[in-house]
């Protein structure tokens, strides 16, 4: 049953809030195991003084071992994502229900047991940052003489906001979890992150930072779908590599909805990468310097590649948008495509529009079944008790975002490469992995593969880094052969940097 009673603040949880402590089973192939779950606020600090409140679910199994058990902190992106994808995806002990495609299922949402969860090999700690699911800033205590703020275009401003930025959120987790470390006692165990999306940025970065600034050693590193770099989210006519980043996630999505020539998808794959790489990235950095000759035939072998009509991709001048590529491919069917998994389709309910005004089948179709699974689980099964709203994905946080980094001069969009090289060669034990889905048009997996590329690693440290991809879109895992084959990826990874 839930613990009535919060503890002290001395030892960082918010005094004001009731905490959760609850046992569990859960039956495994290779047995029943035991754990405790730990639903809490952890306070966190600026000059001493209490300024936010982050809420997390702690997954620690009840088992008898000498040694230290693995420790992996988790967390989404966004920015303005809760943990809820992972925990209640992939990654916890309890999950959603999806069809063993990834699609989604009909209402109501149901949770099961999770049979891949990672708390056969990890202890977990799922955290939500400021501003998503139960984590909330505190008010400034003022002296009651002091005049009420006044009235500005900045007076609706969340309080929340200073913590949305690139520098003031990974601040917050460095010191989350440098204050779970010391309440759990937990030091000297192997510690693991784990982040997906804007999350994986997160993971990058923090990399050196927890190593550097917050005396944390890291054992191993875990990107999902990771925006790693932000200048190749989004093509243009001057910065042409973002759109060679995508097209082999477009020619994934033509060849799994029937629109090319059967062939195996390694082999489509292949292909793709190879005409991205050699064809059509020197192409678009040549411009009109190239011979319309060479325009042409790049054309034709690219709409062949990604099932659009040739017209398109020539007016298009072989710059084909994600929303574009999402409302094309199938038009013709009445249906679009996911943009965060293309495999995904919906019905189009305004077809004679010229721009798409329909919901996302994806990211949109999710949201219905998370809510619900993480309600159910924190509240019913958790035992949480709180009157706050869970904020599964914040629009607010998204929007307001800051992404200038201080004391970096660099000009431009904002990147997490450099951080991340810094952090592999100062700890040169540490195993990093990165998986995206390939029909995931968003954070594709060929931009992860482009700048591994780039990073120049020493071979020692190249070899500590393993890139791998699945079937399936943005959460991969929702698809059930890839949770699996990623689960004992997961198991001998984890084996692996500790051993």
């Amino acid at each position: 049953m839930p613990s009535p009673s919060a503890p002290s603040d001395s030892f960082g949880f918010a005094p004001q809030r009731k905490f959760s402590r609850t046992q569990h089973t859960l039956p495994l192939g290779e047995g029943t195991l035991a754990y405790t779950a730990l639903a809490e606020w952890q306070i966190l600090r600026d000059r001493d003084k209490p300024v936010a409140e982050l809420f997390h679910v702690a997954y620690l199994a009840d088992v008898d071992n000498s040694a230290p058990r693995p420790l992996t902190f988790v967390f989404n992106g966004g920015p303005g994502a809760a943990s809820a994808y992972l925990h209640m995806g992939a990654l916890g002990p309890k999950r959603v229900r999806f069809n063993p495609d990834g699609s989604l299922p009909k209402p109501p949402v149901q949770v099961v047991d999770n049979a891949e969860t990672w708390l056969a090999f990890t202890d977990l700690v799922f955290i939500d940052p400021v501003g998503t699911g139960f984590s909330r800033s505190l008010e400034e205590d003022k002296p009651d003489k002091e005049a009420p703020p006044s009235k500005d275009k900045d007076s609706d401003t969340p309080k929340e906001s200073e913590f949305w930025s690139v520098d003031r959120d990974l601040k917050a987790l460095g010191e989350f979890i440098q204050g779970f470390l010391s309440r759990q006692q937990r030091w000297l165990s192997p510690i693991f992150i784990a982040g997906e999306s804007y999350g994986g940025f997160r993971v990058a970065r923090l990399i050196r930072q927890l190593q550097q600034d917050y005396g944390v050693g890291l054992s191993g590193a875990i990107l999902i779908s990771p925006a790693l770099e932000f200048g190749l989210l989004g093509g243009s006519d001057y910065n042409v590599t973002p759109w060679t980043a995508v097209l082999p996630s477009f020619a994934a999505a033509a060849a799994h909805h029937g629109l090319t020539q059967p062939q195996s998808m390694e082999t489509c794959l292949a292909e793709a990468e190879t005409f991205a790489r050699r064809t059509y990235l020197p192409l678009l950095a040549m411009g009109d310097a190239a011979p319309e000759a060479e325009h042409r035939a790049a054309y034709e072998q690219m709409a062949a590649m990604i099932g659009l009509p040739l017209s398109l991709v020539q007016r298009q001048k072989g710059r084909i948008d994600l929303s574009l590529f999402a409302r094309e491919l199938l038009r013709s069917q009445q249906q679009v495509v996911g943009l965060y998994d293309a495999s995904i389709t919906a019905i189009d309910p305004f077809p004679d529009r010229a721009t798409y005004d329909g919901a996302d089948p994806t990211l949109d179709g999710l949201n219905r079944l998370f809510t619900g699974a993480i309600n159910s689980h924190l509240r019913d099964t958790l035992g949480v008790e709180t009157d706050l709203t869970y904020h599964l994905l914040n629009f607010e946080t998204f929007k307001a975002w800051h992404y200038d980094l201080k004391g970096e001069w660099r000009q431009g969009f904002v990147g997490s490469v450099d951080e991340f090289r810094a952090g592999m060669a100062l700890n040169p034990d540490l195993q990093v992995w990165i998986s995206h889905g390939i029909f995931d048009l968003v954070t594709p997996y060929f931009g992860s593969d482009h700048l591994v590329n780039l990073m120049r690693l020493d071979p020692e440290l190249r070899s500590n880094l393993t890139l791998k991809h699945f079937p399936g879109g943005h959460m991969f895992y929702t698809w059930e052969r890839s949770r699996q084959a990623w689960l004992q990826d997961m198991t001998a990874f984890y084996q692996r940097a500790i051993e």
